[in-house]
């Protein structure tokens, strides 16, 4: 069963991953704008149709113009998408409006969302989420409110779909679960509580349905609470921000002249992921190119700070160039290096002949270059040593087990490695080496086989030879890293695994 849902999961994200997270994100925010339009023009929503346009239009030339100015400043690339993300959240918190009085409010609230992601940031980091900053400092100076008008029953459906869209190619499914789990037990305790101290029957099916179907909970936790550059970089950490944000957005807090809600909640758990992890913008300048196999380049960079990893995890790494295609000038690229090699940071990646454009600039590189790393995420890290373990790397799946492996001793672990061809085994030398057991799986035998590696014979890996190779799979926890369809493919051969945790390169 769970290798059947993994197999599943694995298809969609490979999909999912034919666009960038943050396109894929503007493409749902725009739908779902699309689709409040409709209803508003139908009286099915408060909000008319004029209001709605006026209101994105408004904070669409305030995030924008705001963004140009500070990107021309500071010399940085363009990013239209980041405006128009900024501006169709605050469409759907604040409260929208086309009256002369409303206007100023209304950009005031786009100007200064925008302008956080420049002013409250830390090595790259952002603080704050900047439509929370916006839609807080509207409510603080009395200039209008955030109305959360997304939160009504009949866009709970809309917003639910396209969410769980957003969230399944972010990976943040587990961290919005856990935060609409705790906000509706707290705001169920605290309506309960509320109606009891009134003398009123307490009816939990309409307090499910209030907390549930009647407010921003959904919109809060898939495109708000799930933005990456506010989230801390273990999942443990994230699970805690969500626990906390659910608290506070559960039971508002009063401070006098305003209420800790929805907004505020996501800011103070913004702060905490902060405080959780000392992450933030790594600046890395090109030192060497080597290719490893025929497709595999390895970039050798040096960091220009110190910065701390576990062996296993992943850097998301910008690299701004024109015209970038739909998956646009981001991507996440396991660390290859230990953290003894620091300052020293290697990354590999595979060449394509119809490759996008993001591998096209990366290919273009010069020595002395200077990238941004938005810093350092990831789960996908090995339990102690006296967990027996099995390790499946799919083609370029393998570079984060060369960091893990690397001068560490894994008695008894076994790593499958397979590739299109015995060519494109990378890493090899480096595997064979660290100790562990590697079978290596090609449809022809590597002419440079290490003596402590061994071919599978130019078999296609299926269930019946991972059972031959590894004939106490039972009793092991599975790791297997590669593209999402590889992933996808060979799940059904891991079903008598003891556990399964995969690491899936989507978007390449």
């Amino acid at each position: 069963m769970i290798a059947t849902l993994i197999g599943a999961r694995q298809r969609v994200l490979a999909q999912l991953g034919r666009l960038s997270m943050y396109r894929l994100t503007l493409y749902a925010l725009l739908l779902l704008a699309v689709i409040a339009v409709v209803l508003s023009a139908v009286g099915a929503i408060a909000p008319t149709p004029l209001e709605l346009v006026a209101t994105l239009a408004l904070l669409a030339l305030a995030t924008f113009c705001t963004d140009a100015v500070a990107q021309a400043l500071l010399h940085i690339p363009r990013r239209i998408e980041s405006s128009l993300i900024t501006a169709l959240i605050l469409l759907f918190v604040v409260q929208p409006g086309a009256n002369p009085d409303q206007v100023g409010g209304i950009a005031l609230a786009g100007v200064v969302a925008a302008l956080s992601k420049y002013v409250l940031v830390w090595r790259g980091r952002h603080l704050l989420n900047p439509a929370a900053v916006g839609a807080t400092v509207l409510t603080l100076l009395g200039l209008g409110f955030s109305a959360w008008w997304v939160g009504t029953p009949v866009l709970a459906i809309p917003v639910a779909v396209l969410g769980l869209i957003v969230l399944w190619r972010t990976e943040r499914i587990r961290v919005a679960l856990l935060f609409m789990v705790v906000y509706v037990l707290v705001s169920g305790m605290r309506l309960g509580v509320q109606s009891a101290a009134a003398g009123l029957a307490v009816d939990p099916g309409g307090i499910l349905t209030l907390v549930t179907l009647q407010s921003p909970m959904l919109f809060l936790a898939a495109f708000m609470l799930s933005e990456p550059l506010t989230l801390p970089s273990r999942r443990g950490q994230q699970l805690v921000v969500a626990a906390v944000v659910g608290v506070l957005a559960g039971w508002p807090i009063s401070l006098g002249i305003i209420t800790l809600g929805q907004e505020r909640a996501l800011l103070i758990g913004n702060l905490l992921a902060a405080i959780l992890v000392a992450r933030s913008g790594i600046g890395l300048s090109i030192v060497r190119r080597r290719a490893v196999t025929p497709t595999v380049q390895e970039l050798t960079f040096r960091a220009r700070r110190p910065f701390r990893f576990r062996p296993g995890q992943y850097l998301e790494l910008q690299v701004p160039h024109r015209r970038p295609d739909s998956r646009g000038t981001r991507r996440e690229f396991s660390l290859v290096s230990t953290p003894a090699d620091l300052p020293f940071v290697r990354i590999a990646y595979r060449e394509t002949a119809q490759g996008s454009t993001y591998k096209r600039a990366l290919a273009v590189l010069q020595t002395d270059d200077v990238l941004t790393a938005t810093g350092v995420w990831g789960d996908f890290v090995l339990p102690g040593r006296d967990t027996p373990v099995l390790l499946v790397a799919a083609g370029i799946g393998v570079t984060p087990f060369v960091s893990q492996l690397a001068g560490r001793s894994r008695t008894g672990a076994v790593l499958v490695l397979i590739a299109s061809a015995a060519e494109e085994c990378a890493y090899l030398p480096e595997l064979a080496g660290s100790g562990v057991r590697v079978v290596v799986v090609t449809p022809d035998r590597p002419a440079d086989l290490p003596g402590t590696a061994e071919w599978a014979g130019g078999a296609r890996l299926d269930a019946a030879l991972l059972q031959h190779l590894v004939p106490d799979l039972h009793s092991r926890h599975a790791f297997i890293s590669g593209p999402p369809r590889l992933i996808a493919e060979l799940a059904p051969a891991l079903r008598g695994a003891r556990g399964v945790t995969t690491d899936a390169f989507a978007g390449y």
